[in-house]
């Protein structure tokens, strides 16, 4: 039998926990610039979202650089120093094993400006509009 996939709901507190731990960590390496990358350090990225698998062994990790310029340079970039990444979040965080980081881009920007241009379209506003009493 297949199991449903984890939402924000139904993962435990310790889950949601430790994925903002590595996320404070994370944003925190990259606000410093502690990472030697030149495409990072001209970039200013942000990690939306942390989610942990329930094993914490694996970390997906959402980000966005700044205007979302120039993401898949930044994401190579990321990727490249992946290695570093976990180095320093195993060190900074408690656990019996340190995760392993896979990072990817974060769409739910583009969804929400999508959802936003529908919903300021002349016919959704007249559907949405006041009802009137006939």
């Amino acid at each position: 039998m297949a199991r449903a996939l984890a939402t924000p709901e139904t993962r435990s507190v310790r889950l949601l926990k430790v994925g903002e731990q590595v996320r404070h960590i994370l944003s925190e390496l990259l606000m410093r610039g502690e990472v030697h990358d030149d495409v990072l350090a001209a970039h200013s990225v942000s990690v939306t979202e942390v989610r942990m698998s329930p094993d914490l062994r694996h970390a997906m990790t959402f980000v966005k650089p700044l205007l979302g310029a120039d993401e898949a340079e930044v994401l190579k970039a990321l990727r490249t120093n992946t290695a570093w990444f976990q180095r320093e979040v195993a060190g900074r965080l408690k656990l019996k094993y340190a995760p392993k980081l896979k990072f990817t881009g974060d769409e739910s920007f583009d969804v929400a400006g999508k959802i936003d241009a529908l919903l300021a379209d002349p016919k959704v506003a007249r559907d949405l509009g006041e009802p009137t009493d006939d």
